[in-house]
């Protein structure tokens, strides 16, 4: 059976999907996925995280909302992104001056920075969490049963993270820093997918070969992970599903 997500995108001729990974300000091979989408007939879904540490996210916001505009992609929401927003508005926030700092400095210097910006916390706002397409389920970070429920609120971007935005952005974390600095991380979620079901998620860079990285879980579910190392001395990864 198919969903009604999946019969929309058909009728409006697009022959399957380009899942694309983590971004991080890689514009160049951004352009490359589009370009390539566009060829092949693919409706674009980006998972998360478009800007920070690369040469020019400036380049990859103006990509992701042409994509909008012409309704042949959209980004989910990851957790830089929603840094992102918050810094836009100025809140208060902690960064890294190589990542959110040096796209706050791009967009500074962009001649279209202010409106990229405005642009930003528009779409932010109401990019979703999570995505379902029948046994494939799109996520920036970590999945849990629960989103098979429903979609997610509408205005993820906006919220505080509960739990469950939580998980589907920053993943399931212990509370425990690593040696490196960052949060450590588990990834027994992935027994919890059901059989039959591929959860493409982005945010960790699992890869051991510069390929998208296959995990399988207890319960017959698969995950693949997608982050490659865009913008931080690695490349870009998609793949292609046929619908």
């Amino acid at each position: 059976m198919i969903d009604a997500a999946t019969a929309d995108l058909r009728r409006r001729g697009f022959a399957g999907l380009r899942v694309v990974g983590d971004v991080h300000g890689d514009a160049v091979g951004f352009a490359h996925a589009v370009a390539g989408a566009e060829a092949a007939q693919l409706f674009l879904l980006q998972l998360g995280d478009l800007t920070d540490h690369g040469p020019d996210s400036p380049a990859v916001l103006r990509l992701t909302f042409g994509l909008l505009d012409t309704r042949r992609g959209r980004f989910l929401l990851g957790n830089h992104d929603h840094k992102l927003r918050r810094a836009l508005l100025g809140q208060r926030v902690h960064f890294a001056a190589e990542g959110l700092g040096r796209t706050l400095a791009q967009l500074r210097d962009a001649p279209d920075g202010e409106a990229l910006a405005q642009r930003a916390i528009a779409e932010i706002a109401v990019a979703p969490a999570w995505l379902r397409l029948g046994d494939w389920l799109f996520v920036h970070a970590g999945w849990h049963p629960a989103m098979l429920a429903g979609p997610p609120p509408h205005d993820a971007g906006t919220r505080k993270p509960d739990p469950l935005l939580s998980r589907a952005m920053f993943g399931q974390v212990t509370g425990r820093l690593q040696a490196d600095g960052y949060p450590e991380r588990l990834d027994t979620w992935v027994d919890r997918i059901p059989a039959g079901m591929v959860v493409y998620c982005g945010h960790d860079r699992r890869s051991p070969d510069g390929r998208p990285f296959v995990l399988e879980g207890e319960g017959g579910g698969r995950a693949i992970f997608l982050d490659t190392g865009a913008g931080k001395g690695g490349h870009l990864s998609w793949i292609d599903l046929r619908f």
